[in-house]
């Protein structure tokens, strides 16, 4: 009865506000956080770190001064590209090298990669393991697998290369012997091959990113590309393999716990992850205690802002803070406040015990 007494103008600017936010979609809703608590926000971590999982395809000629400059602003100590060979050039590893070498040596760490594109071409598998050996003599410290060599890569008939195909055997073998370790993305989010619907809690992603939706035929069924993962880390047990995102079980403690007790050759880092950790503050707090041997600092993209939130998971407190992408995560952060010597493994000593090369006087003498 009172809408009727209001005037033209205020009734018609009322109806149309009340229509516009009863049409608002999920994607729009994200209101800030009345709740009063205290913050500590950081952005810079307590100590040194080494990041392991980052890209840097321009390397080759890029500007490594400013790099380091934005480095130096978060504490970040070494940064590991994983990217060496950018697109499969062999000139383009040796130019980054190079690059590397002259200007920053003791500030970057570069992996190299593989091409399966020609694995049904003879002799790949002895090309590969020479490639490799190659590479490492250059100064490559790794080797990165990219999650497309196990779900987009095709042979000659068309037919999915699987990550524990027999061919790329002797490659993981001479990572192991040469000491040096393989950081392996497989699979994405368990999420992205679930129906996109009302129970898909990565349903923003999927809508706003639909290029990621998959499903049991595109490329195969999640388990099955994590067991492939799973059976080179069993068939290669002289092999260090760092789990690229937790390998994808940062939503399932327990599980990742029982790999790391079957795998003792298995690391993992946390890129792109923390949205799950911060939401299960003291679960993730016990399982990172307890592993604290293996788990490793990792980021993914670069975009140094989005450091902040990872530094005030792991050393803060603080509640009920957002993410940086929401379509990520729609929920909210805790921190994890985890111990100094926690955190000291995580973001340096794990990494100095796994990776070559890295110079140790970057970081503190314990």
């Amino acid at each position: 009865m009172l809408i009727t007494k209001l005037p033209l103008y205020s009734l018609l600017v009322f109806l149309t506000f009340t229509t516009l936010a009863q049409e608002m979609g999920f994607e729009e809703y994200n209101p800030p956080s009345t709740l009063k608590v205290p913050e500590h926000p950081v952005t810079r971590a307590k100590y040194p770190f080494i990041d392991v999982h980052n890209h840097q395809f321009s390397m080759p000629t890029q500007n490594l001064a400013d790099l380091v400059a934005e480095m130096d602003k978060l504490n970040m100590a070494v940064m590991v590209n994983l990217s060496g060979r950018g697109r499969g050039s062999d000139e383009h590893l040796q130019q980054a090298l190079q690059n590397v070498q002259q200007h920053y040596p003791n500030r970057f760490i570069v992996f190299t990669n593989i091409n399966l594109r020609t694995i049904d071409e003879p002799g790949w598998t002895e090309r590969t393991v020479a490639q490799i050996r190659h590479d490492v003599a250059l100064g490559a410290n790794g080797l990165k697998i990219y999650k497309s060599q196990g779900m987009d890569n095709k042979d000659a008939r068309g037919h999915r290369i699987k990550i524990d195909d027999p061919r790329i055997g002797p490659v993981w073998e001479v990572c192991g012997e040469l000491g040096i370790p393989v950081l392996i993305h497989a699979a994405d989010p368990k999420s992205f091959w679930q129906p996109m619907d009302a129970n898909n809690e990565r349903w923003l992603e999927l809508k706003t990113h639909p290029r990621r939706k998959r499903d049991d035929t595109h490329p195969a069924p999640w388990q099955t590309i994590i067991n492939e993962q799973h059976n080179v880390f069993r068939q290669h047990p002289r092999t260090t393999f760092i789990n690229a995102h937790l390998g994808w079980y940062a939503n399932d403690l327990a599980t990742l716990g029982q790999l790391m007790e079957e795998f003792p050759n298995m690391y993992a880092e946390i890129g792109a992850v923390i949205a799950e950790l911060g939401r299960q503050p003291r679960f993730a707090k016990e399982f990172l205690t307890k592993y604290q041997d293996r788990v490793m600092f990792g980021k993914d993209a670069w975009h140094p802002e989005e450091y902040y939130t990872y530094f005030r998971v792991l050393e803060t407190a603080d509640e009920y803070f957002p993410y940086y992408k929401k379509y990520h995560a729609y929920w909210k952060m805790y921190g994890l406040e985890l111990s100094d010597e926690v955190l000291r493994k995580i973001y340096y000593k794990n990494a100095l015990q796994v990776i070559p090369n890295i110079d140790k006087s970057l970081f503190p003498a314990d």
